[in-house]
């Protein structure tokens, strides 16, 4: 792996707000040559430093009016728990991210719903139900002050 640079950091920069921008216009931002900052992503993209590339649509848009983080206890620890435990969060497109956790919770879940009914679905026909669930405890988001942003410089 290549180590980065001040031009390398200033690009993922560039690219976390706008992921479209042309290798020309990247060579304007970062003040290089359009070829020249086309290898510097394509780079960072086979480095592994540039995952993928998403778009982010509105939820409230597309009727996901209820976000929630959940918290869950397992019943057990062990390594069967957690595998079956994590195949239950991926096959779940209500879970939008999920954590593993320090402290008396073992996960944090990142839910997305139509509305509480869903929600309540989700946590008592799928969460509890599941046999490496031991308790779960639901926060429902109110208000969203920030949305995700990108990741802070480093360097």
């Amino acid at each position: 792996m290549s180590p980065l640079d001040k031009i390398d950091l200033r690009l993922m920069d560039v690219l976390q707000v706008n992921a479209h921008m042309t290798s020309g216009e990247l060579a304007e931002v970062l003040n290089l040559s359009p070829s020249q900052a086309g290898r510097r992503k394509q780079r960072l993209e086979q480095e592994g430093f540039i995952t993928n590339y998403v778009a982010r649509p509105d939820p409230g848009k597309l009727g996901l009016t209820v976000q929630a983080f959940v918290q869950v206890q397992t019943a057990t620890h062990n390594p069967e728990t957690h595998k079956a435990f994590l195949s239950l969060t991926r096959l779940q497109p209500e879970i939008i991210a999920a954590w593993t956790l320090t402290g008396e919770a073992d996960y944090l879940l990142r839910v997305v719903c139509s509305d509480l009914k869903a929600l309540n679905r989700l946590v008592q026909d799928i969460l509890l139900p599941h046999p490496a669930v031991g308790r779960v405890q639901s926060q429902i988001v109110m208000d969203q002050i920030k949305a995700d942003s990108p990741l802070p410089t480093v360097g």
